[in-house]
Formats: structure tokens, sequence, C-alpha cells
């Protein structure tokens, strides 16, 4: 998948936050409805500009945002 182009970093642009191309929508706002328990369907349905594959490239996106943080800080785990 080829995140940039689905996904777009603009300094003016909702302050250079990582967005959703073409809409002022953000990785985080996304990634927050879905956290907080918003279904597929349902972010699909109050955002009619996206479409599934956005939502795809947005966890792609957190993941290898995860992946090169860890890699830079090695931090441990509580057990």
């Amino acid at each position: 998948m080829d995140l940039t182009e689905l996904i777009t970093i603009d300094p003016s642009v909702r302050g250079g936050k990582p967005c959703i191309r073409g809409t002022r929508i953000t990785v985080y706002d996304i990634l927050e409805y879905m956290a907080g328990g918003m279904s597929d369907a349902e972010v699909l349905s109050d955002f009619p500009s996206l479409t599934a594959e956005h939502l795809r490239a947005v966890l792609v996106f957190a993941a290898q945002r995860e992946r090169r943080l860890a890699a830079s800080a090695p931090h441990e785990i509580a057990a």
C-alpha cells in the first residue's frame, strides 16, 4: 500500500498533522473514533468522503509510526 496516495502531511493543513488526502480529517481523528468503539461502517457513514481503503491506510500509518518509535526508543514493558 502506497500511503502517500492516501495520507498527506502538509504544514498548511491542520498544523502539519497527517491527513487523509484531499480532506482535513487527520489520522489521529480516525484512530480516536475507532479506539472509542466506532465500527468501520460508522466511521464511513459519518465521513462519506472516506473509503475502507482510507481506514486501512490509517492503521498501516499508525503501525509503521509505532514501529519507528519503538525502534528508536527502546522501552520496558511492565509485567
